[in-house]
């Protein structure tokens, strides 16, 4: 234990730096100015300013996905939470560790409706495990210390702690203790694995489906190892792309917006489904087409580190309430005891082909083919580099056509919320300057967040956004025209000059309006010395990666 004398935000930034907390995102407030003060005079945890909380909180959340640590969020009262919404609706849906201090009006002050006066517990029940306002200075690291673990325990999520000003400022001598506690992982039985490797045996067409959190890259090439081993066919869920090597021979691609149409009957062929650590929630089952609810007509193997997950939509035939890390680690132990199959060597290959065929450039109306442009990308990126991309049809592309190596390069929200890119793509290159990080964007998920190309000017970050611009809300218009199509209203967006926008804020930027310009347009931008911005100019009638805006139309009629 250390002794400490100071007051409320005092013994706030102590509590975090015990925790081994890095960086904290957020716009100042004046509520909570005393912690402003008590960061800028130690100046060992950053303070990273963004240009409006949205933003701050999305980079909280990229964080979080990245490290396995909470992403730490400050945030003004009133407004300032308010505008954080998204980020934390993103970080429940991705189940993502974070933690959210919201600065609030005095005590004394509490329940007249006082200046941006908000009910912390009330106001952000909806988007995290737990909100709590802390009235007493003393519990500060007794609530941090329970916020942490609840943030990162089971299936992890957002906690948000409101602080009034008065208590930052109230004096307090306490005793804090001197160490990060401990999360325990929970580890499978011996009789569960015993369980799980029976079924997998068993199994003539094995599917596994991984996702969720609680990962690392050192368990993605363990459970690669075991899928070749016994040919099992891998599927990531819902923008998990990254938690297999999309190379892997056996690699059969991802579940969710923009799928493979012949991904589906995949699925649906296969004897067992083995789900590990994904919430196989309606877009990973193609809206709860994929298995048939409660009861799969596939034998369902079903991991998950929260308990509350198993069964709910799904009743599992093998339930398994585990850190996946744990899982992966016990079945590398027992994996003699699985059974190389080599009668399920064609069902193997099979998978990989349907990837691999759907992988193929397919073009599109324009002069610039969005899908050449990925697979440039992808050629031209180490491995390392971070893919980040919000809403809209535009991460379809993504999605199909960029092969993601290792864990944790894509960083995109299973919340679907636009403008989530850019800010993701600060996070990254702020946690790791050393690789490339990259933005997908269209024109209207950019403008979602677009003044936070003055945050990674200001770090000079090696951020790079490719906007892809086709004056229109797509996805929107997407659906637009499947249900009255050519009765187009409100999804036409008349757009700024991204390229004057870019150079404003002190940002390399180019226009490609052809596919071969891309390349020499992409030297240039990662040879930049700071952030670089490529728009790409497409029409309209490339609505989608699958089908055109004629397709569309011709379908709905």
């Amino acid at each position: 234990m250390v002794s400490h004398s100071g007051n409320g935000a005092s013994v706030l930034v102590a509590s975090l730096r015990r925790l081994g907390v890095r960086r904290i995102f957020g716009v100042p407030g004046e509520s909570f100015i005393s912690v402003l003060d008590d960061l800028g005079t130690a100046n060992d945890i950053d303070y990273v300013v963004t240009r409006q909380e949205g933003g701050a909180s999305f980079m909280a959340e990229a964080e979080g996905k990245l490290t396995g640590k909470p992403g730490v969020l400050m945030l003004a009262r009133g407004p300032g939470g308010a505008n954080a919404m998204a980020g934390l609706h993103a970080a429940l849906q991705d189940s993502t560790p974070l933690i959210a201090f919201v600065g609030l009006i005095p005590r004394g002050y509490s329940g007249r409706e006082a200046f941006q006066e908000i009910d912390v517990p009330k106001f952000f029940a909806g988007v995290a495990k737990w909100a709590v306002t802390v009235e007493d200075p003393a519990r500060l690291p007794e609530i941090i210390t329970r916020a942490y673990s609840m943030a990162c325990s089971g299936r992890p999520g957002p906690v948000v702690i409101g602080l009034p000003e008065d208590m930052l400022d109230q004096a307090v001598e306490m005793e804090l203790a001197d160490a990060t506690p401990a999360i325990p992982a929970a580890a499978p039985t011996a009789s569960q694995i015993d369980d799980v490797i029976a079924a997998l045996n068993k199994a003539e067409r094995p599917l596994a489906i991984v996702g969720g959190s609680l990962w690392s890259d050192d368990s993605r090439q363990k459970f690669e190892k075991i899928a070749r081993a016994a040919n099992i066919p891998v599927a990531t869920a819902f923008r998990c792309q990254d938690y297999c090597d999309n190379l892997m021979a056996g690699y059969a691609g991802h579940l969710g917006i923009g799928m493979d149409p012949a991904l589906k009957p995949l699925v649906k062929s296969a004897d067992l489904i083995f789900a590990l650590g994904a919430r196989l929630d309606e877009h990973t089952t193609a809206s709860y087409t994929l298995l048939r609810s409660p009861a799969p007509e596939q034998m369902l193997i079903h991991v998950h580190p929260s308990g509350e997950e198993l069964h709910k939509v799904y009743q599992a035939d093998v339930p398994v309430c585990c850190d996946p890390r744990a899982f992966v680690d016990a079945m590398e132990g027992a994996s003699g005891g699985i059974d190389p199959a080599t009668g399920r060597a064609d069902w193997y290959k099979q998978a990989g082909d349907v990837y691999r065929a759907f992988r193929q450039p397919k073009p599109i109306p324009g002069d610039v083919q969005l899908a050449e442009v990925i697979l440039a990308l992808r050629d031209t990126l180490p491995d390392n580099a971070v893919i980040s991309n919000g809403a809209g049809n535009y991460a379809g592309w993504v999605h199909r056509y960029f092969a993601f190596r290792q864990y944790r390069t894509q960083l995109a929200p299973t919340s679907g919320s636009m403008g989530y890119g850019l800010p993701a793509a600060i996070a990254a290159a702020i946690d790791d300057p050393s690789r490339q990080a990259v933005a997908v964007a269209g024109d209207g998920c950019l403008q979602m967040t677009i003044q936070e190309l003055a945050t990674a000017k200001t770090y000079n970050l090696p951020v790079l956004v490719l906007v892809i611009n086709n004056n229109s809300l797509g996805a929107i218009r997407m659906h637009q025209e499947r249900a009255y199509p050519e009765r187009v209203y409100a999804t036409d967006l008349p757009n700024p000059d991204f390229i004057a926008i870019a150079k404003a804020y002190g940002w390399h930027a180019a226009q490609v309006t052809r596919t071969d310009e891309f390349q020499t347009a992409l030297d240039e931008a990662l040879s930049t010395d700071g952030p670089a911005l490529i728009e790409l100019i497409v029409p309209i009638e490339a609505l989608t990666a699958g089908a055109s805006l004629t397709d569309i139309r011709a379908a709905a009629r």
